[in-house]
């Protein structure tokens, strides 16, 4: 591991962790008004979650990269941060349609990724999908198109995931989709930012 995570593929890391950052601020400002304060405390805490996340493991790169040591517990929280912190942002979406109140969600603390996974994979598709179809009733055919790039890229990068094989060469090409698929994220949120506070 310390051999294939170069300095400046460890500083590329924070480039997706940048662009949600960004992201989850202008959601979060376009739509404080527009929310329920109890889903807009799911949309806050689910975005920090999902950022420390993203924080962490580019950390932990950081750290091997630059010899200083190996510190798993930084790789180690990735899912578990994630995953829950997805779908707390999908459930606060679903709050601009549906009103209801009572929707909790439980950090599971268990050994396997396998939950933690497809939780990342339900949060993540709910919010692609809600923002692609409110794009879409904005008339942002553009928006919608990058939500939907954002999602895919993220499928591409739990491919890899599964192919991995520990190379510069998946490390890079794991960078690589994981960048597209912020920016486009980004893209999307961007295009239709002037626009969100009348969902």
């Amino acid at each position: 591991m310390e051999n294939n995570i170069s300095l400046i593929m460890a500083l590329v890391d924070f480039l997706p962790v940048i662009f949600f950052f960004i992201s989850a601020v202008i959601l979060q400002r376009d739509l404080y008004d527009v929310m329920s304060k109890g889903r807009f405390a799911l949309l806050a805490s689910g975005s920090i979650l999902v950022l420390l996340g993203g924080i962490y493991k580019a950390a932990w790169k950081i750290l091997i990269a630059l010899g200083v040591c190996d510190f798993p517990a930084l790789n180690n929280a990735f899912f578990p941060m994630q995953a829950p912190g997805f779908i707390l942002v999908f459930l606060s979406l679903l709050g601009l349609k549906w009103r209801s109140s009572g929707i909790f969600a439980v950090v599971p603390v268990i050994s396997s990724n396998l939950i933690f996974i497809i939780c990342q994979t339900v949060g993540l598709a709910g919010t692609q999908f809600i923002l692609m179809i409110k794009s879409l009733k904005m008339h942002k055919k553009g928006a919608a198109v990058m939500f939907v790039l954002s999602f895919v890229t993220m499928l591409g990068m739990g491919y890899l995931g599964a192919k991995f094989d520990d190379t510069s060469r998946m490390h890079w090409m794991a960078q690589l989709c994981n960048i597209v698929s912020q920016g486009t994220f980004l893209a999307g949120v961007l295009s239709i930012h002037s626009l969100l506070k009348k969902m």
